[in-house]
């Protein structure tokens, strides 16, 4: 493996992203940028981008905050907004109403349009908290909690009191 061999893979991965991205007008001021890059849907990561005081505005128009609200995914407690702040803040970018954003300019406007598609992917992972899968996961931890736990029970009979112990085990 060489210098030269791993820059012509880049030169081509660079290839493949120009190609696999495309641009769109929209209403005469916003340019949509679909990107090859995918949600948990397997669907086309799309950004939106503007003009506005000499830079841009990229945004996802509400998209990702809106998706995990469709699958469950409700972001309105405390520990959860928390959640989403410090993954947003870690990509340097902000939530303004539910539309994920960050400025740009024309001369860092790569980095920028990266750290919005990085902070789309990993709120996106947010998903794994919603109430359904949060439920399955706390059934499945209480069940092997169970399945391992030996448990003291006290049964009154015509007997005096009695002492069982009982360990809960798949083994025979």
């Amino acid at each position: 493996m060489s210098v030269a061999e791993i820059e012509g893979l880049l030169h081509d991965y660079r290839a493949w992203l120009k190609d696999k991205t495309t641009l769109r007008e929209i209403n005469g001021s916003w340019v949509e940028i679909t990107t090859p890059w995918l949600d948990r849907h397997n669907d086309a990561l799309q950004i939106y981008a503007r003009r506005e005081d000499g830079g841009f505005i990229l945004s996802d128009d509400s998209y990702t905050i809106h998706d995990l609200e469709g699958s469950g995914c409700i972001l309105n407690t405390d520990k959860r907004r928390d959640l989403l702040r410090m993954t947003l803040n870690g990509f340097g970018v902000k939530l303004n109403d539910e539309a994920i954003e960050v400025h740009a300019t024309p001369e860092n406007f790569a980095l920028p349009k990266h750290n919005l598609i990085q902070a789309m992917l990993a709120v996106n992972d947010l998903f794994y908290l919603s109430k359904p899968v949060v439920e399955s996961l706390f059934y499945e931890d209480v069940v092997a909690w169970l399945d391992a736990t030996t448990f003291v029970t006290c049964r009154t009979s015509n007997s005096p009191a009695s002492v069982a112990t009982t360990t809960n085990s798949t083994s025979p």
